[in-house]
């Protein structure tokens, strides 16, 4: 018998990601698209038998901050490793396109501080083989990765490029400003970015205290560019804001969006500082869905803050005198000095010497502080932090945190949320997932490498909200499912992927559900020039696909390297293919 297609995943439990219901059936696979879903008689060159595993769409990351990673590597772990086929990157207005040879140091500078990548890795590793936002695509084009990526024009890259250093010091755009910033972002979009992106939050500055240069970006600069935006046909907007004047803010965002017409989403978040301010966003989204305007809520599916390590980017310890005398040692050498009795007694006595480290203070708060365990818990119960256990062992909180770090031969991991656990649970999170109006996102993929791997939300996703949660209601899988894949492609116009049709692209998951488990995060010291990054691991992931491609089988990666620039004009719906 002639095999008729490329390959056949048979058997498996398809969750389609149209928020059905689970069936059984095949897959089958042709020149790396969907050819046939149900009962597929006839045979493949290759066939998978997915028979007790459920077969879902590849998970699409609309928020990853892979800019730099692109230039250098071919794998965008640890977001691979998650089930993630595509990654859309230039959130929040950092990225490296276009840029002017001589404002190179600033944007390395604002992703420093931004995005916590460090200065020797983006020194080392950027290539800086364009000038342009076109040159930028074009030599992504030219490689090759495991999976695909897409970009949106980050503001920030673009306002440095137009206006200098009067963008550094956040000066008004002039009108003739705003024109340029105009002309290239068209230039941007029809050479194939997805969108563009802009940050107003005080937390984004470079790496010298400086704020971003978008901070105070005025109202008639940002609708001028989502104009420009408009004018090519396609692409979105993303915003991340403080929200602190929330109903001035929020309506600026709503004119931006009824003078472009443009799609746009904003990170929401439960901010500790401010608890119920997600309720007013959701409220604000319900009226101007509406009213028909196309606007989405980012949200997160677990808290975020920083990951707390002796090996990690920080510790309670950091600035502590004993603690740093050991900065040059080995990773090995470090952990055998922190085991010393005398050495521990010595630093958790210690008063931190002064430091205007925006987090020096921020890593103190043990009554916020968790330890995360070999099987990480991201909803503990709040008698569980530090000062309380300290309380009830009758010891200090500085005991308790530096002995769970010394846990798993010296690699345990504290959490300290900011955001998404104010009430000590993640009722917030599940009503935000929930929510018509909302999206998931912000797993910043490639970004925050010394304390924060949010990345693996997919896999968070599946196995806490669907399988595992104890503290409260859970999620369909079903329902999660669609949350990882179609929403977030159509969010962003990419209309050929996230289902499980024939005619939509061949990017698959294939999952031991009942053994899916995420790992504790760990460092690796893998970046360019040794830097370090924070990364986590899962298990349970049979194989994944890209373009009918194995990048990964049984959590292992494979040499193939399926994956390319997705340009604007994936957005439209490949002719024959199902709605």
């Amino acid at each position: 018998m002639t095999d008729v297609y490329d390959l056949v995943v048979r058997g498996g439990t398809i969750v389609d990601g149209s928020g059905g219901e689970p069936f059984t059936g095949d897959v089958a696979i042709a020149r790396g698209r969907i050819a046939a879903v149900g009962t597929v008689n006839e045979r493949g060159a290759e066939e998978i038998d997915a028979a007790g595993f459920i077969v879902t769409p590849g998970f699409v990351d609309i928020h990853t901050h892979y800019d730099g990673q692109v230039t250098w590597e071919e794998t965008l772990t640890p977001s691979s490793g998650h089930g993630v086929t595509t990654a859309v990157m230039g959130n929040c207005g950092i990225g490296f396109a276009p840029c002017r040879p001589g404002d190179r140091e600033q944007l390395v500078h604002l992703m420093e501080g931004v995005e916590d990548l460090p200065e020797p890795v983006l020194t080392a590793g950027l290539p800086w083989r364009w000038e342009s936002f076109p040159d930028y695509l074009d030599f992504l084009e030219a490689r090759r990765f495991d999976i695909d990526v897409a970009t949106q024009v980050p503001h920030a890259a673009l306002r440095v490029y137009a206006m200098g250093d009067r963008a550094v010091q956040r000066e008004p755009a002039t009108a003739e400003d705003r024109k340029l910033m105009a002309r290239l972002t068209k230039e941007a979009m029809d050479a194939g970015a997805l969108g563009f992106a802009t940050s107003r939050t005080i937390n984004h500055r470079s790496s010298d205290g400086t704020h971003i240069p978008t901070l105070e970006a005025a109202e008639e600069e940002l609708a001028t560019i989502a104009e420009a935006v408009a004018a090519s046909g396609h692409g979105v907007l993303q915003l991340v804001s403080d929200l602190d004047d929330v109903e001035s803010e929020l309506a600026m965002i709503r004119r931006i969006v009824e003078r472009s017409g443009r799609p746009l989403s904003i990170s929401l978040m439960q901010w500790h500082h401010s608890p119920e301010k997600w309720r007013t966003v959701l409220r604000w989204l319900e009226r101007c869905r509406a009213d028909g305007l196309p606007i989405k809520g980012q949200v997160s599916g677990r808290p975020v803050g920083m990951l707390l390590g002796f090996e990690m980017g920080m510790n309670p310890f950091s600035f502590t005198p004993s603690f740093k005398r050991l900065a040059e040692l080995s990773p090995f050498e470090r952990r055998c000095a922190l085991a010393d009795p005398a050495t521990r007694a010595a630093i958790i006595s210690e008063t931190p010497d002064p430091s205007d480290h925006v987090a020096a203070n921020y890593i103190r708060g043990f009554g916020d502080m968790y330890a995360l365990g070999a099987s990480p818990d991201y909803e503990p119960d709040v008698s569980d932090n530090m000062a309380a256990r300290a309380a009830r062992c009758g010891t200090t909180p500085e005991a308790e945190a530096y002995d769970a770090m010394l846990a798993e031969k010296g690699q345990g991991v504290l959490m300290l949320p900011s955001v998404n656990f104010a009430y000590g649970n993640l009722e917030p999170s599940r009503e935000m997932l929930s929510h018509p109006d909302t999206v998931y996102g912000l797993g910043d993929g490639g970004a925050h490498l010394g304390f924060l791997c949010d990345a693996s939300l997919p896999t968070f996703m599946l196995q806490y909200w669907v399988r595992d949660r104890q503290k409260g209601p859970r999620l369909g899988l079903s329902e999660v499912v669609q949350g990882l894949t179609s929403d977030p492609a159509a969010a962003v116009g990419l209309n050929d992927r996230g289902r499980i049709a024939p005619g939509l692209k061949a990017d698959l998951n294939i999952i031991d559900f009942d053994r899916l488990k995420l790992l504790s995060p760990r460092v690796s010291h893998d970046l360019p020039a040794g830097g370090r990054r924070v990364t986590q691991d899962a298990e349970g992931y049979v194989a994944t696909l890209v373009s009918g491609v194995p990048i990964r089988w049984n959590d292992r990666p494979t040499e193939a390297r399926p994956g390319k620039l997705v340009r604007g004009s994936a957005q439209r719906l490949p002719q024959g293919a199902s709605s």
